[in-house]
Order: C-alpha cells, then structure tokens, then sequence
C-alpha cells in the first residue's frame, strides 16, 4: 500500500503541474519575463521557505548539521534545472510546444530517473532486484508514450494552423538543441533531490518524516530561482519592462496578474510538495519516482487539454493517436508501479 500511495501522491502532484499554466491566460499587459519572475517568486522562493518551516521541527538545527556539500550541489544541480526552463520556453519559440514536450520531456524523464543510480554506482545492482524488468519496461513505455504524444500535438498543430502563426520564427536548426538542453538540465532535478538526500537525513533525525524532502527544496528550488532571476532581469533591462509591476493605467489588471502568477507558483511547487511525499514511499527504487512524475505530467497535461476542448477541431486521426498515447502512458504506469511493487516484496 506504501507504493500505491506513493504513485497516487505523484499523480497530485503531477495533475497540479499540467494545470499550473492555465492562469497565464487571464494574464495581460505582462511581457513573458514579468509573469515567469512573478510565479518563480512564489514557487521557488517563498513557497519552499514556508512550506520547510511548516513541516520540518527544529530547522534551525537542522540546517546548522547539514552536510555543505550537500547544500551546495542541490543548490547548484537546481539552479541547472532553472537555465533548463529557460531553454525549454526558448524552444517552444522555435519549434512549437508538441515537439518541445516530446523532445525534452523525453530525455528528461529517461535521463532524470537512470542518472542517480548510474552516479552511484547502483545501476547494475537495481536492475538485478526483483521487479527491476518492469520498471525499466516503464520507463521505455512511457518514453515512446511522450513520443506519442509529442506526434498528436505536431498533427494537432497542423491540424489547427498553429505553426503557420510562428511565421518565420520555427527553425529546427535552433529549436532542437535547445530542446535537449532543457531535456538534460531538466533531468538534472530529479539528482539535485537525490544530493540533497543527506539534508533530508537530519530532517528525519529530528521527526520531519514524509515530510523530509521538503528540507532539500529550500536550496533545489533556490538555485533554480537565482538563474531564471538572472536572466528575466537581463531581458527586463533589454526590453525596458521594469515599469510593468507597478502598472496603474487603467485596464492594467494589476492585481489580477499577481493572482493569477501567484496561482501558477501555488499549482507548480505543489508537484513538488507531492512529489516528495510519493519520492519517500518508493522503496528500494526511489529513482523511478521522476519516471513516474514526468509520464503522468504529460498524461494528465493532454487529457486537460482534451478537457478545456483545445482538441475539438481536430482531425480524427489526430484524436486516434492522442488515445493511443494516453494508453501508452497508463500502461507505462502500471508497469512502473507494479515493478515498485515487486520491489517492495
């Protein structure tokens, strides 16, 4: 039941990061940068503050016997993971979202998951446990599952004229580095948790519990703040949009917009929160939780589209091979969480 309630904790908190760009959209009068520094405020600084405070006793001790080391690569690896979200929205400009998804998603969710257990050395030795097989089957499923998915939105996207709109802008050239860019710094995340393991340790020492992994989002989630900040103030002084947080014309919806960036740093570090309480319920293999996560990142990210109707006027064979996606990916699940299963017998 411990594995079981780990994958439903991951698929919260997955479902919170496929809605948490859903505010953006009652968004006005905000250049990009405004709204992305606006919600990464909530979600990678303040929120991560409060929520450790909240649930971890005695941080101040805490934080004075963790391991520095240990601080410093989860900063570092997080801050990685920030420079991975940019290049993700920079390709996105370049070659569409489908293919942006498909690509990066992809690699980070193979890359995320086999990374900390080839770091140290455990890769060998996990895949000779039982249920190993299974979860490998996972991760190869749910890969081609993403890559299933990132083919609906490319014949969804011509479908609905959408990469016509891009004009002059789509260049493979430029889009497809960026994407695995952002797919390898992405993946990089998932080992910025696994470093911060020995924060988490201290945590627990003292009765922190589940709630353990929200210790190591102080220094992840800070690092990943500190390099989106750098760049949104390098385009802030590009294109002079400094003024747009303290918009008093009317009709500026200021207040509005910080509601909703707010809400979209509210629903993203909640995956983050959930993730972690799934992540510590995993068993012996804690490393397929970022498999898990990423494949029902994207189931749930296309059946909320299918749910906000963004699919309506499609094609029918587009249609067809988003539902043979979707199955693909709860396929990739359950063999996931069975594999976890075996695991934990």
């Amino acid at each position: 039941m411990e594995v079981i309630t780990g994958v439903i904790y991951h698929s919260v908190g997955a479902s919170c990061a496929a809605m948490c760009y859903t505010p953006q959209k009652k968004v006005a009068h905000w250049s990009w940068q405004t709204y992305w520094l606006a919600q990464a405020a909530v979600c990678w600084l303040l929120l991560p503050l409060v929520i450790a405070w909240l649930t971890i006793p005695e941080i101040g001790k805490v934080l004075h016997e963790a391991p520095t080391d240990a601080m410093v690569k989860s900063f570092v690896y997080g801050a990685a993971y920030g420079i991975g979200g940019t290049a993700f929205g920079m390709a996105i400009r370049y070659i569409g979202v489908s293919l942006t998804y498909a690509i990066a998603v992809g690699i980070s969710c193979v890359l995320g998951t086999l990374l900390p257990p080839l770091v140290h050395g455990e890769l060998a030795a996990l895949f000779s446990q039982n249920g190993a097989s299974w979860i490998m089957a996972g991760i190869i499923i749910g890969a081609m599952g993403i890559g299933c998915c990132g083919v609906a939105g490319r014949f969804k996207e011509h479908d609905l004229k959408i990469s016509q709109t891009m004009g002059n802008t789509f260049s493979l050239a430029k889009g497809l580095p960026l994407c695995f860019l952002a797919g390898v710094l992405s993946a990089v995340y998932g080992f910025s948790i696994d470093q911060g393991e020995p924060i988490a340790a201290v945590a627990e020492k003292y009765g922190a519990g589940n709630f353990r992994i929200n210790i190591i989002y102080i220094f992840s989630n800070t690092g990943a703040f500190v390099s989106t900040l750098i760049y949104c103030i390098y385009l802030h002084r590009k294109e002079k949009t400094f003024g747009e947080y303290r918009q008093k014309q009317p009709g500026s919806r200021l207040l509005v917009n910080f509601v909703m960036a707010s809400l979209t740093g509210i629903l993203w570090y909640s995956q983050f929160f959930f993730y972690g309480l799934g992540h510590v319920r995993m068993g012996k293999y804690q490393y397929s939780s970022w498999a898990i996560h990423m494949i029902m990142l994207v189931l749930f990210s296309s059946v909320a589209g299918l749910l906000l109707k963004e699919w309506v006027k499609c094609r029918q064979k587009t249609i067809a091979t988003l539902v043979l996606a979707l199955v693909i990916l709860v396929i990739a699940v359950l063999a996931l969480t069975y594999g976890n299963y075996l695991g934990s017998l």
